[in-house]
């Protein structure tokens, strides 16, 4: 079951910091996150991810998981909650509302879902993922359910996101290079950065980078990203 992009909610109804970006939702196109299309002749797989914005004394922020190390696909890398949408689940936002829930305890109850962005493709695991917006309007403690799957869960702050110390590209052995940002044990680059980065851009909550060209190995960012701790933000950061 596919569904249209666009607001779920009366953009009038979510904080004001958030109501720029679900407005525009229904005026985005996949072009707007990604240079990749989905290909002729490919056979795919639906999944959804739950890009879940909250707020706490930091302000906003967003919630993101690293997948564990051991893990077939994507291992290590951090991501959005979701994974493939289920024969029993009545579209993506459920799918992504479930997932979530079994990935880092949260309550869907406790989510609104406020919109829909465009279906994208990410090649190495041929999914066509919907990413649905969340604002969490009854936030409870999260943290990773199966260790087998998942390392870490983090609410980061928005603030920490678009600070330019933070940003930069990342360079891939095969040749992939994408914006990429780095958190306190983890380093969110791939499809999840690559959206993560567009969206601040969208919503209006980007600083100036002046530094937009800073491009370093993916190894060398991973370390750097591992050796941050909670203590180098300036702010109450929720592990």
């Amino acid at each position: 079951m596919t569904i249209a992009p666009g607001p779920l909610v009366d953009p009038a109804d979510v904080p004001d910091w958030l109501s720029k970006l679900i407005s525009i939702t229904g005026d985005l196109n996949p072009e707007d996150f990604t240079r990749i299309g989905r290909p002729d002749g490919i056979k795919t797989r639906d999944a959804a991810v739950l890009i879940l914005f909250g707020e706490q004394e930091h302000g906003p922020d967003v919630l993101l998981q690293r997948r564990a190390d051991t893990l077939n696909s994507h291992a290590g890398q951090v991501s959005f909650p979701g994974g493939a949408v289920d024969p029993t689940d009545d579209g993506p936002v459920q799918a992504a509302l479930r997932e979530a829930q079994e990935e880092t305890g949260l309550l869907p109850a406790g989510v609104l879902p406020v919109a829909v962005l465009p279906e994208l493709f990410i090649w190495p695991s041929q999914f066509m993922v919907t990413p649905v917006i969340g604002h969490w309007v009854e936030p409870v403690a999260v943290s990773p359910v199966d260790h087998l799957e998942t390392a870490a869960v983090a609410r980061v702050p928005l603030a920490w996101l678009v600070d330019p110390v933070n940003r930069l590209h990342v360079r891939h052995v095969s040749g992939y290079v994408g914006p990429a940002f780095s958190v306190p044990g983890m380093l969110v680059w791939g499809f999840t950065g690559g959206l993560l980065s567009a969206l601040l851009s969208l919503a209006g909550w980007e600083r100036p980078w002046a530094d937009e060209s800073r491009t370093v190995d993916l190894e060398e960012a991973w370390q750097h990203a591992l050796r941050l701790t909670p203590s180098d933000m300036n702010s109450d950061w929720t592990w």
